[in-house]
């Protein structure tokens, strides 16, 4: 058996409903997205995304722009650098503006219910319309999208089951929607490092403690395709602070997937295709005899050099 047989005979034009669709208190499950791109200014992103959710823009000549009151709530537009909180005087802002050509802009959502992420993709097509450049457009445009997706429940077995499956199909996923170059070239989604999926692989699954120890063994960094510092650091604040002092992580109980490229400026182009590798890898965890039987898999492997 191998992960490929979790795929689906042809593209997905939706977003697939998760395997778990509600969290432990019977709430149905939350995602909040981050979709970076070039091309247009804070305050046009948010006038054409108010044309398709409605709402009203706010501005406050910060490289910041709201649209409140809209379908979806909400909706952040910023110029993704945290050197725009520093622009206060006219040198500065200059200087972000010339770097317009590199930092992208960044559209960022509450958490939202599944049945809200089509309108995300609507924007998106709009965008489009109206020149948003994404990943392929540049050697130096690393541009993603990140879902931040409500978990289960932090200490239950499909939140570490899910952590699993991530790490043995990361290959797989990486090699099913391969990156652009000018994203593989950033620091921002490594791979995991082999000896922490040994770790997650061993035949004595650990729990989430023990998955927190590992990481803070074996991953010395945020920058991953699944980032776990801010489920790590809602889920236990004290451990996290002994393992992690170093990083200064918002927690959330969510996943912070982040691998997937942002291609804005493609026509055949969605999230809701990018959607789709999340969702395989919680449909794997959903599957214990297929994961178990790929853990074995990755145990009898050659070891890793790295």
């Amino acid at each position: 058996m191998s992960a490929a047989t979790l795929t689906r005979s042809e593209a997905p034009t939706d977003f697939s409903a998760l395997p778990r669709r509600d969290t432990a208190d019977g709430d149905a499950r939350r995602v909040g997205v981050e979709v970076e791109f070039a091309g247009l200014t804070e305050d046009r992103v948010a006038e054409i995304a108010q044309g398709v959710i409605g709402g009203t823009v706010k501005t406050d000549g910060d490289f910041t722009a709201r649209i409140e009151d809209s379908d979806l709530g909400t909706i952040e537009v910023v110029l993704d650098t945290a050197l725009r909180k520093e622009a206060d005087g006219p040198i500065a802002r200059e200087g972000l503006e010339l770097a317009r050509a590199l930092v992208p802009v960044e559209i960022v959502t509450p958490p939202l219910p599944l049945a809200n992420l089509p309108k995300l993709d609507a924007i998106c097509a709009a965008l489009r319309d109206e020149g948003a450049s994404g990943t392929k457009q540049g050697i130096l445009f690393g541009f993603g999208v990140h879902f931040n997706v409500e978990v289960t429940d932090p200490e239950d077995n499909f939140t570490r089951d899910s952590i699993l499956a991530f790490g043995l199909i990361e290959d797989w996923l990486r090699d099913r929607r391969p990156l652009d170059p000018s994203r593989r070239a950033t620091p921002f989604v490594s791979p995991w490092p082999r000896y922490f999926v040994d770790a997650l692989a061993a035949e004595d699954t650990p729990d989430l403690p023990a998955i927190m120890q590992a990481y803070a063994d074996h991953v010395d960094s945020r920058n991953h395709g699944l980032d776990l510092l801010p489920l790590f650091k809602s889920a236990a604040p004290d451990r996290f602070a002994d393992l992690f002092p170093d990083h200064d992580t918002k927690g959330r109980p969510a996943w912070h997937f982040r691998l997937p490229d942002c291609r804005i400026d493609e026509a055949d182009w969605t999230l809701a295709a990018e959607w789709e590798s999340w969702w395989l890898v919680e449909a794997l965890a959903d599957r214990p005899e297929l994961l178990r039987d790929l853990a074995a898999d990755w145990r009898n492997r050659t070891p890793a050099l790295l």
